[in-house]
This record gives structure tokens, sequence and C-alpha cells, in this order.
């Protein structure tokens, strides 16, 4: 089985570039099943149920979240009630809309998507990734495992990749934005990147023009953001799953212009 996860999709920019590219893309390559992280699909930052359909329109059929996931309030009703929809596991059980596990039957065989936010420079009022990781294992119904680790340091990302290195199929790490080049199978079989990237403008910083974030620097001062514009790129990852053992049989990023 290949399974396709693409970086988080920077506003409307990045969700149309998605849409011209991502359905010729799985014919091309045969792939079986699309997640994508959709927590700044919203112009702003956040996502919303319009920017939702888009990327499930585009040829999503699952979408990820992370700390930017109830930037918007008219989206929680939708990530609440989407079967396809799933947040960070880790914020609080009783008040947080939502799921951070899903199982998905795809009428061929059934993958469960987990989704976890890093505790290093990120929230750290949220529970531990690693010990909410061991609980929602525990609620998986297949064999294929699919986790989007979403966190800001690049150790605290490699660390959780060999720690579910045998547990689940494959792990993609999102919220920098930026591409690593570490896209590998580790020993006991996990398929693995540190980042997959993003999905927006190419000249600008991690989507938003590069004017405003310098400025940001230079100033101290709040400011508000706005999409760059221009050429973009799609950075993804493609993880061949084997659907008997749930193993990664390989793990080739790529980034499509």
């Amino acid at each position: 089985m290949r399974i396709l996860c693409i970086g988080d999709v920077v506003g409307s920019i990045g969700c149309n570039f998605l849409r011209s590219k991502l359905p010729a893309f799985k014919k091309f390559k045969g792939i079986d099943f699309v997640i994508c992280n959709g927590e700044n699909s919203s112009d702003g930052n956040g996502i919303t149920p319009v920017s939702a359909k888009n990327l499930f329109d585009s040829g999503a059929d699952a979408i990820t979240l992370g700390n930017h996931s109830f930037r918007r309030i008219e989206a929680y009703e939708y990530i609440d009630e989407n079967p396809f929809v799933v947040r960070p596991a880790n914020f609080p059980k009783k008040t947080t809309p939502g799921k951070g596990i899903i199982n998905v039957d795809t009428g061929r065989n059934i993958i469960t998507i987990i989704n976890v936010m890093g505790n290093s420079f990120m929230d750290n009022n949220l529970d531990s990734s690693f010990e909410c990781m061991d609980e929602m294992l525990e609620k998986a119904e297949s064999k294929i495992i699919i986790v989007d680790f979403h966190a800001e340091v690049t150790g605290e990302k490699r660390a959780m990749g060999y720690y579910l290195d045998g547990r689940v199929s494959a792990v993609f790490g999102t919220h920098t934005h930026v591409q690593t080049s570490d896209a590998q199978v580790l020993p006991k079989g996990t398929g693995y990147i540190t980042d997959v990237g993003m999905t927006g403008t190419i000249h600008s910083v991690l989507g938003v023009k590069s004017e405003i974030i310098i400025n940001k620097f230079k100033t101290k001062l709040p400011v508000r953001f706005a999409l760059a514009e221009g050429e973009c790129k799609m950075e993804c990852v493609i993880f061949d799953i084997d659907e008997i053992t749930g193993k990664c049989i390989s793990a080739e990023s790529m980034r499509i212009e």
C-alpha cells in the first residue's frame, strides 16, 4: 500500500496549488491513501470547514492538525464531527473537540492515523507526547498505523521515531514547514521523516511574506501575517507499507513545483 503524507498546507494559495497537482500525482504514483496536514489551510492560520473541504476535494483522504487546530472557532464543531479529521491526541481530553486517533476503513483495509504534538518549545501544558502515544496505540484497530508528530525540535522528533520503531508503520513530522533530508526506514520497520515540509509559496518565510517576518524580528512588535504569493511547491513523503505486517518497505520524500 502506498500512503502519501503531505506537509502543512498554507492558506488558500496552498490549497489551490494542492488541487492543481494532487489528482494527477496520485494517479502517476499509484497512491492508495492521502494524509494531509491542514492546520494552516485557512488564510490567517487555523482550519475552517471551507479550507478542509478544499483539501478533501483535492484528493486528501484524512486531515491531521497541530498547534493551530482551534485558531478558528467556526471549525470546532466540524473537527468534532468529521470522522476523517484528527487533532493532537495530547490536548485535554474532556474539553477539546475532536479526536486524537481515527481508524479509517478504506474497504480494502483499515488505516489507523494518530496525531500528537511535541512538548519542547510548544505548549508545555499538554500531556507527554510519549505517554500519549502509548495510550493511543492501545486504541489502534489496524497494523497499518501512521503518525503525524507535530513538533518543533528535531531531537524530539527523532526520539519519537525510534520510540515507535517497530510499533507503527510510519512517523512523519510536521510544523516547521522545512523538509528534512532524512526520509528512511528505521531498523525495526517504521518509515520516518523528521519534517515533511509544506505546501505553499516557495519564496516566503513558512508561507508568509518575508518582509513581514523580517520586520517582526527587527522590531519585536506584533505583526499581522499575510500570505506570500508566487510560485508554489508541494512537499510530501511516500511510504510503501506491507499490508500484512504493517511494516514500511520504503520511504521517499518529494517536492513538486
